[in-house]
């Protein structure tokens, strides 16, 4: 059924072709938080394991929000490591395993990334005249600003 929601089917590409680099962006981000909980050691251990836990769960709900927001929009959402690797804007490190400070300076790196990003994929979205996909990525960056500020204060 064609979808009439006050945007033309270019719109509506350009969203869901934005938001797929945002669903991109928050796979690689999920992966590397859960990669970090999982090999986080040292001094602070089980506090960094469960402050890594309690970000890829906040991760978990944005990508649902995210992969939602596209079928919405009448796009099929991606969904292969092939798909997320080819469209994320984040770098990642096979091989390596830094040590917990490195893991939250990354991490923090990458939250920071994502929020300039976001910002961009904004004013592209309101120049699109797709006010609902503005204000959702709004709420979206503002969770990763949460989550930065959160991780800038163990980097202190």
């Amino acid at each position: 059924m064609k979808i009439s929601i006050g945007l033309s089917a270019e719109q509506l590409k350009k969203s869901s072709d934005m938001l797929s680099t945002v669903l991109s962006d928050e796979m690689t981000l999920y992966i590397k938080t859960r990669k970090f909980h999982w090999n986080v050691s040292g001094e602070s251990f089980m506090e960094l394991h469960k402050l890594f836990e309690h970000q890829y769960k906040e991760l978990e709900e944005i990508i649902d929000e995210v992969a939602e927001r596209i079928g919405k929009l009448g796009s099929k959402t991606i969904g292969t490591m092939h798909q997320y690797a080819k469209h994320t804007r984040l770098k990642e490190w096979p091989d390596e395993y830094p040590n917990r400070m490195k893991m939250i300076e990354e991490l923090l790196e990458d939250h920071e990334t994502v929020i300039k990003e976001l910002r961009k994929d904004v004013d592209k979205c309101d120049e699109n005249g797709d006010a609902g996909t503005t204000d959702f990525l709004t709420g979206v960056m503002q969770e990763h600003e949460t989550i930065a500020w959160t991780l800038r204060r163990y980097s202190n």
